[in-house]
């Protein structure tokens, strides 16, 4: 067995250096009285594994002698277990205080839609649930959301930071709201704008194909004119095979 006197992203400052080292930019300091107080805790004891080791490990008061697997285990549960806490702490008061000052500093990032002009972002979940979706930034000024270019970020599970946070900090910090961005991208052919009947008529087909694809699965045709060909005229192709009719004289 091997002495573990302090894992190495908890040595010496635990927390200063989880979040000041590379990739996990995203994340705050979680207070230490936020942290011990175990109504914070509740219920996830039963989503990380070794849960008492992992505590004790990023509240640093972690002594234990183990080999290292067992040491990568925990350490893996400590900062499963530190994301966990970060979802519920950062819509605490101190939370909002703390993850908006770094949203000023545009830590998380710029949008990366041209017309935004780099308007900050900041990190949501699609899915409070861990394991389901990867961290997500939001753009508040076209309010859509985009991957994160690193891929030390985009690994980072967007239970992490939920799906309330950023809907949160805007309802206590309104005057944050952006105004909308009303302006588009005005496609051009030769410096002139595409007419917009043009448009709406590729659109209307591109939309027509699409119900005329799923009527089809269904076993659906016939609703959409074209979609069948015209049957021949039986009529006319009996009186070609008959011939002309022989006029009579009186």
């Amino acid at each position: 067995m091997k002495r573990v006197e302090k894992l190495s992203w908890l040595n010496p400052l635990p927390l200063l250096q989880f979040i000041s080292s590379r990739g996990n930019e995203y994340f705050c300091e979680i207070d230490e009285d936020y942290l011990t107080d175990r109504f914070n805790l509740t219920g996830l004891n039963t989503d990380v594994q070794y849960y008492n080791y992992a505590l004790d490990l990023v509240t640093d008061v972690f002594d234990l002698d183990c080999d290292d697997d067992m040491r990568e285990q925990i350490e893996k549960s400590a900062r499963h277990l530190y994301g966990l806490v970060h979802a519920r702490y950062i819509t605490t008061t101190r939370g909002l205080a703390k993850m908006l000052d770094k949203y000023k500093k545009g830590d998380f990032g710029k949008c990366p839609r041209v017309i935004c002009g780099s308007h900050p972002v900041l990190p949501t979940g699609l899915a409070d649930t861990p394991h389901t979706q990867t961290v997500k930034l939001y753009c508040a000024k076209c309010e859509d959301i985009y991957n994160p270019k690193s891929s030390r970020h985009a690994s980072i599970d967007g239970a992490y930071f939920g799906t309330s946070f950023t809907n949160i900090l805007f309802q206590v910090y309104p005057a944050l709201v952006p105004e909308k961005s009303k302006e588009r991208y005005q496609p051009k052919v030769f410096g002139f704008k595409v007419h917009a009947c043009a448009a709406l008529e590729r659109w209307q087909e591109e939309k027509r194909l699409e119900m005329i694809k799923r009527l089809k699965d269904q076993g659906i045709t016939g609703v959409f004119k074209g979609d069948v060909e015209e049957a021949p005229d039986d009529d006319m192709d009996d009186e070609d095979e008959e011939g002309p009719i022989a006029e009579t004289r009186p």
